[in-house]
């Protein structure tokens, strides 16, 4: 064999995969199409990252939290409250933080900086042990797997064998597609624009889902601006395709007349602030997690609706589940890719993630259907769950995560 654990796909959920199995007598292979460069320095790319508080915990644990605050010391911005507002109305349902044991439900901080992070801690461990071997500008071109191992072949015509192969390859993976494995996904028409703008009026930690009529707008709120002071967030619209594509192509000045009046000015006056960045809005859940010798983690295993900015959450989720399993039959010199822990993992990771990936596609399509009918059950909901104290107990808890 080439490696015990075989890695395709060195973005966030990869490159944590790795760190967290380093040191335990593994050798480990991972591959990204990107080149070394792009994977050290990753580019800004317009993405806001939330993360609960038990994510907050394993990025301390991997190394990643002290690493981001080496580079920006202001990078993790508190995410206080959090509130849902429908339609014109300025009604809102409002998730305090002090519905949970914190004094935030979470924090907020860039994508690009995660993946900086992520790569550093995994040439750190590199240099450590010895045992992780990376190969950018590579990807798996085709895979199989039987009873003695992973049989890879990458695009390089190089080819590979391993204990256990893990897609670590996006909500679009190839990998995952190379064996066979299909998944239901959910197109939802529409495409969201990100970009940090900055706003008169402040924000008081608190994120925004506003489910307007013909468009859905977020709002991350990130720490003031370090030079200049000016209050900053994230915003997340989404239209149709070519409705951002006329966006995109504004200049800034005029741009940022559009978001104030998108936001009807209840922030004020809005300047753009950074690179404006595309992404379609796509939901994905595999028919599989595992098969033998092979896991998938990350957005591989279940790409999710934004609304409720659970992703990298439960990337984490599913790393940390999969690398204490993996380490625990290390070792005890048990089988690291055996079936009943790679079914063990699908059961935890399905039950963690599959009911709030439903609920949130329901979500997601009721607040942006606007005929007449689905406008009253939507006002009609948001004050019900705004006056039912236990349901909003449960967002909170899963807002912070639980932890």
């Amino acid at each position: 064999m080439d490696y015990d654990i075989f890695i395709s796909g060195a973005g966030p959920a990869g490159l944590c995969l790795a760190r967290a199995l380093s040191g335990c007598g593994l050798t480990i292979g991972i591959a990204d199409p990107q080149p070394l460069s792009a994977l050290e320095n990753p580019a800004y790319d317009g993405r806001e990252i939330a993360l609960t508080q038990r994510s907050a915990h394993q990025m301390r644990a991997l190394g990643l939290w002290a690493r981001i605050e080496g580079y920006e010391p202001t990078a993790f911005s508190p995410l206080r409250d959090a509130q849902v507002l429908d339609g014109m109305s300025r009604y809102a349902m409002r998730i305090e933080h002090t519905l949970s044991r914190h004094s935030e439900l979470g924090w907020l901080v860039s994508n690009h900086l995660i993946r900086r992070a992520a790569f550093a801690e995994l040439r750190g461990a590199q240099d450590k042990n010895g045992d992780i071997t990376l190969l950018a500008g590579e990807s798996v071109a085709h895979a199989h797997t039987d009873a003695e191992g992973a049989h890879v072949r990458l695009a390089s015509g190089k080819a590979l064998s391993a204990r256990l192969l893990v897609a670590a390859d996006s909500r679009f993976s190839g990998t995952r597609r190379a064996m066979g494995i299909g998944a239901d996904m959910h197109d939802f028409g529409r495409s969201m624009l990100l970009c940090t703008m900055t706003h008169r009026e402040p924000h008081h930690q608190v994120a925004w889902e506003w489910f307007g009529y013909g468009q859905t707008l977020a709002l991350l709120p990130m720490n003031d601006a370090p030079d200049s002071g000016a209050h900053r967030s994230c915003v997340v619209l989404t239209l149709p395709h070519h409705q951002l594509e006329a966006l995109e192509a504004m200049e800034a000045p005029e741009f940022g007349r559009a978001l104030t009046a998108r936001f009807s000015e209840r922030l004020g006056a809005m300047e753009l602030a950074s690179t404006r960045h595309l992404y379609p809005l796509v939901g994905v859940r595999p028919h599989r997690l595992v098969a033998e010798r092979f896991a998938c983690v990350g957005d591989a295993a279940v790409g999710m609706h934004p609304v409720t900015a659970h992703g990298f959450n439960f990337g984490l989720l599913g790393i940390t589940a999969l690398a204490d399993a993996i380490r625990t039959a290390q070792s005890s010199g048990g089988d690291i890719a055996a079936p009943r822990l790679l079914a063990q993992y699908e059961r935890g990771h399905r039950r963690a993630t599959l009911p709030l990936y439903l609920a949130t596609n329901f979500v997601a399509q009721l607040y942006t259907a606007d005929a007449g009918p689905a406008r009253l059950l939507r006002g009609a909901a948001l004050r019900l769950a705004q006056n039912f104290p236990p349901f909003k107990r449960a967002v909170a808890a899963s807002l912070s995560g639980g932890h």
